[in-house]
């Protein structure tokens, strides 16, 4: 064989050697980044139902979606303050963001409906109204701004007030106690009627707020209670009940119209599906979590319901709000929890 007739051979050789390279390298390239990356704010500790079916959503959206879109869930408010990242969900430094109705009142006005002092009185009432009529007239108010809801509604829970030294059992044990509310109008607005003193700061500075005695006590759900350890610094829950809050799944608009439509009906899909889910979980931890508190050192009191609402139905609370909600929202809102006064 001659020297030209081996080297020609040679290339060839080298040349097939590095097609097959190549086609190796293409059938072990790593899957390509998701088309879409976005983030999902939560101001709830990672234990939190919140975030425990946030992520099987995020989870399931990847999966549905091929890859396409990956959501980032980022809790505890790593992002941000409660009003801080509804500012960033409006601007779309955020895509996703879980919010309580009572902040997302301050945007939303409507939103705060929900929050009426002792309107709902079982989750019967609440499903019934969140399901129904209100809920997708708070869904159309949101709608008009630059933010919009992906799913249908989370449960927060029914709030009940803690107290670190004062005993809570009637109205009258309210007037002049120092309690945290979040930045919300109604409950700042409900407490006021009372005769407390309420003092509006964001959650994540809720423990440090009670530890060094800035407020005499909070009001929030059992299982914020119980996620966020607020029991180590507060003796006793009185079961007041006062308004039920509910979960928004907020998107900012322009990121969500970016998605195919495909895409879009997926990621509601799953949030709808993970709503479901929580709010199973939420109705299991109001029942347990009594239990497991009082274990850990909190007393529960009883209260009589009635003689707090009562006590609000004397003040101007109802009429005030019904004319800032205007007729056609407290319409809706009392055909399920009847004539308010």
């Amino acid at each position: 064989m001659t020297i030209q007739k081996r080297a020609t051979i040679s290339r060839r050789n080298l040349l097939m050697a590095g097609a097959a390279i190549s086609f190796a390298g293409i059938l072990t390239r790593p899957a390509s980044a998701a088309e879409f990356t976005y983030k999902l704010a939560t101001g709830q500790d990672p234990t939190h139902p919140v975030n425990v079916r946030g992520q099987e959503a995020c989870d399931r959206i990847r999966e549905a979606t091929g890859g396409r879109l990956e959501i980032k869930l980022f809790p505890s408010n790593q992002l941000g303050s409660d009003t801080e990242l509804l500012t960033q969900v409006r601007n779309g430094g955020v895509e996703f963001f879980n919010q309580s109705s009572s902040i997302l009142a301050t945007f939303v006005p409507a939103a705060g409906i929900v929050n009426t002092g002792f309107a709902f009185t079982n989750y019967a009432a609440v499903w019934q109204a969140m399901d129904g009529e209100l809920g997708s007239y708070i869904r159309a108010q949101i709608a008009k701004t630059p933010i919009m809801t992906v799913s249908k509604v989370w449960d927060n829970g029914f709030r009940h007030v803690t107290s670190s030294g004062r005993e809570i059992k009637t109205p009258d044990d309210l007037k002049n106690f120092k309690v945290r509310v979040p930045p919300a109008p109604i409950l700042t607005s409900l407490f006021k009627a009372l005769q407390a003193g309420p003092a509006p700061i964001n959650f994540n500075e809720v423990y440090s707020s009670l530890q060094t005695k800035v407020v005499d006590g909070q009001e929030n759900p059992l299982p914020i209670i119980a996620t966020a350890k607020l029991y180590e610094v507060q003796k006793s829950c009185s079961l007041t009940g006062h308004v039920w809050d509910g979960y928004w799944i907020l998107g900012n608009k322009r990121a969500f119209e970016r998605l195919p439509k495909d895409v879009q009906e997926i990621v509601s899909r799953e949030f709808d599906r993970s709503a479901t889910d929580q709010r199973a979980d939420i109705a299991k931890l109001s029942e347990s979590l009594r239990a497991d508190l009082t274990s850990k050192g909190l007393q529960f009191i009883d209260v009589d319901r009635a003689t707090f609402r009562d006590a609000l139905a004397k003040t101007s609370f109802y009429s005030e709000w019904k004319a800032k909600f205007g007729d056609e929202a407290w319409s809706q809102l009392e055909k399920v929890s009847g004539k308010l006064a």
